[in-house]
């Protein structure tokens, strides 16, 4: 029995990006130095970071600063509430890499595809939307990149919609040290600076919205910690070539207040198919806390020391 909302798909439009925003988006995530080909357009092997793809259904073709919450209303979902955008956080993403992105989308027609796979009531704590982006060429058809993402819709519940099933959980292994350890500390600064991607969720800029969730205050971008993340795996184990990463997901499991030090452990599983191995990961707050957990990627595992 499909569920509300489920299958609904919303306008394709188009989204583009200049050399300029792929700089932007490696530095705002942490690249280093050493991995020019991200920081660098005169590199001969210049490369889009291979999570930019998620900053896409924000930015759209946009260069200029836009409405968060306008652009969000304007999207309702036939047979569900219309829930609050200046109430929402991200609960989760998966991305699957089919193609590289070229560092500019010039010259070429790239559309974003989103549909609803379904929207869940989760009583007083909230809704979550479970939807699918795909950014598509338009003129071929061809797919580059698709992304799972579940929306959660806080205090946004009890309207009688379904529950949902339990998600599939990919702890790391229990007794094992880590393979690898990827440290990030953020800044009174980080969401300043991550927001010029395309995310300008006031939530993020300014104490208002924060504290009427109950987060006490601005919170930096989920997706900041997951793409930072993201940087860490590769550049850790995947020798930072942007060819290796297939697919990456995690569950953002508790907000992340600026200043905080994000530490990313890494786990091999061993399990590898086509080249790929199966990597599992966690990133902890200063205070051993979780904020991303249900942490797995498919990596060519290469190492450290074979930078581009």
């Amino acid at each position: 029995m499909s569920t509300p909302g489920a299958g609904h798909e919303f306008p394709s439009k188009e989204v583009s990006w200049q050399k300029r925003d792929v700089l932007l988006f490696a530095n705002s995530i942490g690249c280093k130095a050493d991995e020019l080909h991200f920081l660098y357009e005169l590199h001969p092997q210049f490369s889009v970071f291979p999570t930019y793809s998620v900053i896409l259904p924000f930015k759209l073709t946009e260069q200029e600063v836009t409405d968060f919450y306008a652009r969000q209303q304007a999207n309702p979902v036939p047979g569900v509430p219309n829930f609050d955008y200046r109430r929402v956080v991200d609960g989760q993403r998966k991305l699957t890499i089919l193609k590289p992105l070229p560092p500019t989308s010039a010259g070429k027609t790239f559309e974003l595809l989103n549909k609803v796979i379904g929207v869940y009531d989760k009583g007083k704590a909230g809704s979550v939307m479970e939807s699918e982006q795909a950014v598509v060429d338009k003129v071929t058809g061809e797919v580059y990149s698709k992304t799972v993402s579940n929306t959660f819709f806080v205090g946004q519940g009890n309207w009688g919609g379904p529950k949902g099933s339990a998600t599939i959980s990919y702890p790391p292994p229990e007794d094992k040290k880590p393979d690898a350890v990827h440290v990030v500390e953020t800044t009174s600064e980080t969401a300043l600076l991550y927001r010029l991607n395309g995310d300008y969720n006031p939530l993020h800029a300014t104490p208002e919205p924060g504290a009427k969730m109950g987060f006490g205050g601005t919170i930096i971008h989920g997706l900041f910690s997951w793409n930072t993340a993201a940087h860490g795996v590769l550049r850790e184990l995947g020798g930072s070539d942007p060819n290796s990463l297939k697919e990456f997901q995690a569950r953002f499991a508790s907000p992340v207040i600026p200043g905080d030090k994000l530490t990313t452990e890494m786990w091999r599983t061993g399990d590898v198919k086509e080249g790929l191995e199966e990597v599992r990961f966690v990133t902890k707050n200063q205070n051993g806390k979780a904020v991303l957990s249900n942490g797995r990627c498919l990596l060519k595992v290469t190492g450290p020391t074979s930078r581009l």
